[in-house]
């Protein structure tokens, strides 16, 4: 079976609404389809690479290219781990867990998108609330990061109600322009103090060397 090679296809994390887990290939064609729709209002950019204002067709075709991408090129050094978010057994976007050197540094960061028809019903915030819990009770993670332009306020808003903190700006160029995102940090503590969304985790167990750096080595719980 294909979960012998790739165990992390039993993974899910489950919430009171949600369902996160890694689509399997007409699901993630399901995903594209919804990115396809738009995440976002036309007059605004919410992300740093412009993915996102590409034709609809050419936008569904990023998704399913960059997912494929990220499960070939995974490696216990530098791991992008890509759930489905699913409610109701529908398809409403897409969110990723990225680690480097996270044996070491035990840090992560997160990324999502949702369908624009999906969005400011709680779900993103209930979506990053799953990840965290992956991160902090199941994988052993210190702190979690995230970049958001300052103008994100629907993005700036998870993050605070999450507990995140400030930690810093960066600076990039955006359309010949420079643009400005706030760093944000949440360390363990933090969220230890303010998590408040249940989550169930299933067939984590067989995939966890996925996320070790050499043999035999193990994450603490």
């Amino acid at each position: 079976m294909l979960t012998d090679h790739w165990p992390l296809f039993a993974l899910k994390l489950q919430t009171a609404s949600l369902e996160l887990r890694p689509p399997n290939d007409e699901e993630l064609a399901a995903i594209a389809d919804v990115a396809a729709k738009g995440i976002h209002a036309p007059d605004q950019r919410p992300f740093l690479t412009p993915w996102t204002h590409l034709p609809p067709a050419e936008r569904a075709l990023y998704v399913i290219q960059q997912h494929w991408l990220s499960r070939a090129q995974w490696q216990p050094e530098a791991w992008s781990l890509g759930l489905g978010v699913f409610h109701g057994g529908q398809p409403i976007g897409l969110v990723s867990l990225r680690g480097r050197d996270f044996p070491i540094l035990r840090e992560v960061k997160t990324g999502s998108w949702l369908g624009l028809e999906f969005q400011g019903q709680g779900y993103g915030t209930e979506a990053r609330a799953a990840l965290l819990h992956l991160a902090f009770a199941e994988l052993g993670a210190v702190a979690a990061l995230s970049e958001v332009f300052q103008d994100n306020v629907g993005s700036q808003g998870v993050s605070r109600r999450l507990g995140y903190k400030n930690d810093g700006i960066s600076r990039d160029v955006l359309d010949g322009q420079p643009v400005v995102s706030d760093r944000l940090r949440l360390t363990r503590e933090d969220w230890e103090r303010n998590h408040s969304v249940p989550v169930l985790v299933t067939g984590l167990e067989a995939g966890r060397r996925f996320f070790q750096s050499r043999p035999g080595a193990s994450l603490p719980t």
